[in-house]
């Protein structure tokens, strides 16, 4: 009785065994770094690189040591992480902005033994690195009002097809297209005609009476969803890229619920730098100038950018009609023209290649405009559907005139942009190639985290195990005893595998998740007091140590599982509707029920088994 077979014994032993392995390099503290990679994956970084930034460093009196010369970029390792932003500004100032980036990061310090073998720490989430946390919400209404725009250009188009003469078509309110007629039988062709030409998007509506018939066309709940969600998905695509494009060393963006995104960027101190990439929202228009004879409702005017250029020109004009714009644009880098001056130069894709030639070969010798927008929300006051002041957050577009060039002969897929200086060519370019907006968005909320407080927190979460442990060691061995030590032996593996199993995953630590680390020490004992009370029963009934001890274990076996398993439930109920802080608990959270489950019931009973196993005992100290 109370005996494990051998293969028991050593399953056990390899478990524990792995977990100390893959747990290990949680031991070696990652030191500060930075990180320089280039703008263009085609820039060649070299010992020369290195040698740069070690200078930069040296004259700046900021001790560095360990630099190294990756695959695609160059590290140095810090003596402290207060050196980070003063040891970027430093290296930035000597290589330039333009064809590099200088990232803050954390270099890992785990023994190159255990990275052959897949060992490597956790990750640290923003509250424990340090950084930026953003908050952004998508206007998702503006992408219904550019789609139904297109709708009410394409509802005219079919109108005329169908000789439904019509009296107007309009625009109302950005979400409604009225169309009016002058009789019954024109309205009902055109009522007709829209429900075959768009049977599964727009809902149709008929009104007005006379000679002032309307037909009221809307977007059906099902496509303006698929268009929110277009917008949102497209906007998480372009925000991944624009942080790649920062270099930030395991960025967390994603979305939360229907029109926000979260954005976290650990280990980044320079927020203005970061808010100001990651919410522009900036592209560009490509028109031909107006002829002089132009209407006035074919054209539109434009004020130059450049404050000398505007001091001496002021604008000009150009056509409404938009001949392309950044969305046709694959790759955009910063280069210099003849006179030494920035210049961005496009490549676009095939179709933007086409659009562009048939536009400019029958043009050429006349101007063509590059306009450049940003977009950005200032909040206004207004008064909601219940009579209450609120505030929104109204968009407003500044367009500008960059460049207005003679077309010397037909463009293609590559051409040049000038009129920028240096840093707004960089920007620009940096924001082309990762992609436009399908929607804007503005800030909903900022929060920066120094890595003092992320410090300060680790110390905090730490101590905060520790003292959980040590209470719990204590309690255990003076209420149980004997049985109390195998029950500690027990929660320390259970910690060990928790750490491993996190480490294997490549999940994230938080504070939360810290917290959750906590439970699992109560949790993981909680089982160990349901098995030693049944014993302690057991034997007040007066059954033999040996029976007692396997009826525990057995007895309370169904008891345990019941309530780990509905914890479990919870925890991945937390999961899959939480966001953030509570997902990092419910991950450890989870983690911790599996490994204690296997710790408090394998483990505890076969170091019970190893005291008490194959002989005779008269009594237990429990």
């Amino acid at each position: 009785m109370n005996r494990f077979p051998l293969w028991k014994y050593l399953l056990i032993l390899i478990i524990t065994g792995l977990g100390l392995l893959y747990a290990a390099p949680n031991l070696y503290r990652p030191d500060p770094a930075v990180q320089i990679s280039g703008q263009s994956s085609a820039l060649k970084i070299d010992q020369g690189v290195l040698s740069r930034a070690e200078k930069a460093l040296s004259d700046a009196g900021i001790d560095y040591f360990g630099g190294e010369v990756q695959d695609k970029s160059v590290l140095l390792r810090l003596k402290s992480i207060e050196q980070q932003l003063p040891a970027k500004r430093a290296i930035q100032e000597a290589l330039g902005h333009s064809e590099y980036v200088v990232a803050l990061n954390l270099a890992p310090t785990t023994p190159e033994w255990l990275m052959n073998m897949g060992a490597s720490p956790m990750k640290l989430g923003l509250d424990l690195a340090g950084g930026v946390h953003f908050l952004m919400e998508v206007d998702t209404n503006s992408i219904v009002k550019t789609n139904m725009e297109g709708y009410a250009a394409e509802v005219k188009s079919k109108l005329r097809e169908a000789k439904a003469r019509y009296r107007s078509v309009d625009l109302v309110d950005d979400r409604e297209i009225v169309a009016r007629f002058r009789d019954a039988e024109l309205r009902d062709l055109a009522v007709r005609t829209l429900r075959k030409e768009f049977p599964n998007t727009l809902v149709l509506q008929e009104a007005g009476s006379g000679a002032n018939l309307e037909v009221r066309a809307t977007l059906n709940e099902q496509e303006i969803k698929q268009l929110e969600d277009y917008a949102v998905s497209q906007n998480l695509t372009t925000l991944r890229n624009r942080v790649n494009e920062l270099g930030v060393a395991e960025p967390i963006v994603q979305r939360q619920g229907r029109n926000r995104i979260v954005v976290e960027l650990p280990g980044v101190q320079d927020t203005a730098e970061a808010k100001r990439i990651i919410g522009k929202t900036a592209n560009l228009e490509f028109r031909m100038e107006a002829k002089p004879d132009a209407l006035v409702t074919n054209k539109e005017y434009f004020e130059y950018r450049d404050e000398r250029e505007r001091a001496a020109f002021g604008g000009a004009w150009l056509e409404r009609k938009v001949i392309i714009t950044g969305e046709r644009v694959t790759n955009a880098r910063v280069g210099y023209d003849e006179n030494g001056m920035p210049q961005v130069n496009i490549t676009l894709d095939s179709r933007g290649g086409e659009m562009m030639h048939r536009a400019t070969w029958k043009n050429v010798g006349r101007r063509m405009g590059t306009l450049f927008i940003e977009s950005r929300f200032l909040p206004e006051k207004t008064i909601d559907e219940n009579g209450n002041e609120v505030i929104v957050q109204k968009r407003v577009d500044d367009k500008k005139i960059i460049s207005l060039a003679t077309v010397q002969s037909p463009l293609g897929k590559q051409f040049r942009t000038t009129g920028l200086e240096a840093s707004e060519a960089q920007e620009l370019s940096l924001l082309l190639r990762a992609g436009a907006l399908a929607a804007p968005m503005y800030f909903v909320e900022e929060r920066v985290i120094g890595p003092s407080l992320g410090a300060d927190n680790i110390k905090v979460g730490v101590t905060s195990v520790q003292i959980g442990l040590l209470a719990v060691v204590i309690c255990m061995l003076l209420f149980y005893r004997v049985f109390g030590l195998a029950a500690n032996i027990a929660l320390a593996v259970n910690l060990i595998l928790l750490v491993a199993v996190m480490s294997i995953l490549g999940a994230t630590l938080t504070l939360p998740g810290i917290a959750g680390m906590v439970l699992t020490i109560g949790m993981a004992v909680d089982a160990n007091v349901l098995i030693f009370s049944r014993i302690r029963e057991e034997l007040r009934n007066g059954m033999p140590p040996q029976s007692a001890i396997s009826a525990g274990f057995d007895n309370a076996y169904s008891a345990i599982v019941d309530a780990n398993i509905t914890t479990l439930i919870v925890a991945v109920i937390l999961y899959a509707i939480g966001s953030g802080p509570v997902q990092g608990f419910a991950v450890t959270l989870s983690i911790g029920i599996l490994t204690s489950m296997f710790s408090a019931i394998m483990g505890t009973r076969a170091l019970i088994n190893l005291f008490y196993g194959n002989r005779r005992v008269q009594k237990l100290w429990i």
